[in-house]
């Protein structure tokens, strides 16, 4: 159960910028699969620079909320590992929704020994052909690499601590390096169960848009991806409303 006086076992780390359209669902799943491991538990949502009512209803949701100006993901998602207070770290996207057999898994896998890990990604609605196509590609290459998306992370903290959380040089690409890092501490692991997360990004960009910004990244490489100013894939802002 969620005790915020008590020692929690798991911290669940929230990064949001104007997310009030997709937070609550993503922190009633969060909740539901919470409540079935048995195990205390703690949600923190770091809402960085969010103009919106993120905050709020994250507060309305009994929820600790930090908040932080910094439009980064990685920055957010470190803010909240450091605030964390539980044995284990799982950090969900304010878009993305983990069923209570993908926790379980994770928790197993960090029993068994591993160092961390993450999971397949099944998008949340109806994507038009290119966008399904394009995910399944992306999907297949991605993770045959080993390497963890980032809407959804566990570990434990105390390695989060020891490998420095995620690199804060980069605004986007920041898991490809914390699973990096994961790796060198012991197995890191690509769950079978998928979560489901938003595919807004395709839904509301051309491919011609989404295949420019991922061919950019590929002619610049990492240099790329230290400022935010040609990631607008990442920091337009662009929402879709009607979520519940």
């Amino acid at each position: 159960m969620e005790l915020p006086n008590d020692q929690p076992i798991l911290s669940f780390v929230v990064p949001a910028h104007n997310e009030e359209h997709e937070l609550p669902a993503t922190l009633r799943a969060i909740r539901a699969a919470a409540h079935a491991t048995r195990e205390s538990y703690e949600i923190i949502v770091v809402d960085d620079a969010s103009t919106d009512a993120t905050a709020e209803i994250a507060r309305a949701a009994g929820v600790r909320v930090i908040s932080i100006n910094r439009r980064q993901i990685a920055a957010a998602r470190n803010a909240g590992g450091r605030a964390a207070r539980g044995d284990v770290l799982i950090f969900v996207d304010a878009d993305t929704r983990i069923s209570p057999r993908l926790l379980a898994d994770a928790l197993q896998a960090l029993a068994d020994g591993c160092s961390g890990g993450s999971a397949r990604v099944v998008a949340d609605r109806k994507m038009s052909l290119w966008g399904t196509v394009f995910l399944r590609v992306f999907s297949t290459i991605y993770f045959a690499t080993g390497l963890g998306a980032g809407a959804f992370l566990f570990t434990r903290r105390e390695l989060f601590q020891a490998i420095g959380g995620f690199d804060e040089q980069y605004f986007a690409g920041e898991e490809v390096f914390f699973s990096l890092a994961l790796k060198k501490r012991g197995r890191f692991v690509i769950l079978r169960e998928p979560f489901v997360t938003s595919a807004r990004k395709l839904r509301m960009h051309s491919p011609a848009y989404v295949c420019g910004q991922l061919l950019f990244l590929c002619l610049v490489g990492q240099n790329a991806l230290k400022t935010r100013d040609r990631l607008a894939l990442w920091y337009d802002g662009k929402r879709e409303h009607g979520t519940t």
